[in-house]
């Protein structure tokens, strides 16, 4: 018995530890729309370790949206997003480590979750059905499409194998861009995930070619990276980065803004080596994107006249149109451009 509470006391010591170092990550601000994509493999790994460090990670981050994979236990993952004030939950499927979204309801408004791609001609293809998420953030429209490709293969596209790892992948991606191209044309679209392959191979051999060849509609936010050092690759297990950001381009204009990026977040900078996150957590680090928002020229009430003005219209928080209200913050949207923050206190 006085092992067995020696054993707990140090694992709730361990745990501790962990999380005070977790604390210290950042990654969200206010001024900014962050979506970080992350594979938890087969979570938890560790049981209430893992629960415990991605409840922790998830706080520190302050993304406006987590797309993750590998979701094994879609219970536990919902009783760990309940405890974190302003975020919500959602997945679709728990089918073989299936996609979730968690995302921070006081930023974003959820307008539509869905699969695509889910009938059996597709499987092949798609082990996991492309999980979507039509959402506003400070009054602008976003379509997310979260992914996780098949693993493996010897880094040729056999195209006359239909089980070839590379062909499955370079169906996918074809699949993909077919239906961003005919049903989300003028969408701001982020397609992430674990794709389980990297962006530069030599392009006979390159399952995201058709893509990459089309800068015109889309850009790897993550190229970068996946060009830079190996210090810096979401996949250090066996070197390489797997995890990436595609935006179509809608967001080419937003991602070019100085506070706009693109990081893979190096959680196990913040414990006390890579070995303590593996075991721990995961063997994927998160990417995730920053996007500058269009700035708002706040002005207060009390400094600005605004009798001679014409109102346009009044959107809260989220960006909805809504009517003057009581005890809340709303933006009032002026025809010369500037927008009145203004709290009506009773």
């Amino acid at each position: 018995m006085k092992t067995f509470l020696t054993s707990l006391l140090l694992i709730c010591f361990i745990n501790q530890i962990i999380a005070q170092n977790l604390s210290n990550l950042s990654f969200g601000t206010d001024s900014t729309f962050e979506v970080v994509s992350w594979n938890i493999e087969w979570f938890p790994k560790n049981g209430q370790t893992t629960a415990d460090s991605v409840k922790t990670i998830i706080q520190s981050l302050a993304a406006d949206v987590y797309a993750l994979q590998e979701i094994d236990d879609t219970t536990l993952l919902k009783q760990v997003v309940s405890t974190i004030p302003g975020y919500e939950c959602y997945f679709k499927s728990d089918w073989f480590a299936g996609l979730a979204y968690v995302y921070n309801t006081n930023t974003v408004q959820i307008n539509a979750q869905y699969e695509i791609y889910t009938t059996q001609p597709y499987w092949n293809a798609f082990p996991r059905s492309p999980q979507v998420l039509e959402l506003t953030f400070m009054n602008q429209d976003y379509v997310i499409i979260d992914n996780h490709f098949k693993c493996c293969g010897d880094g040729i596209i056999n195209q006359s194998d239909p089980t070839d790892e590379e062909f499955r992948r370079l169906t996918a991606v074809s699949l993909l861009k077919q239906y961003i191209d005919s049903l989300m044309a003028n969408k701001k679209v982020i397609v992430v995930g674990d794709l389980n392959d990297i962006l530069t191979d030599a392009s006979s051999n390159n399952v995201f070619q058709t893509l990459i060849d089309d800068t015109a509609n889309y850009v790897f936010a993550d190229m970068q990276i996946a060009q830079g050092s190996n210090n810096d690759w979401s996949y250090p297990t066996w070197p390489s980065h797997l995890d990436h950001i595609l935006i179509s381009d809608e967001l080419f204009a937003a991602f070019s803004k100085p506070n706009s990026m693109v990081a893979c977040i190096r959680i196990d900078d913040y414990m006390s080596n890579w070995y303590a996150y593996e075991n721990n957590i995961s063997d994927h680090r998160p990417v995730g994107l920053k996007l500058e928002m269009d700035s708002l020229i706040i002005s207060s009430i009390i400094e600005t006249n605004t009798a001679d003005k014409i109102l346009i219209k009044i959107v809260d928080v989220l960006g909805r149109k809504t009517k003057s209200s009581k005890n809340k913050p709303l933006f009032y949207i002026y025809e010369d451009g500037t927008v009145e923050k203004k709290i009506i206190i009773e």
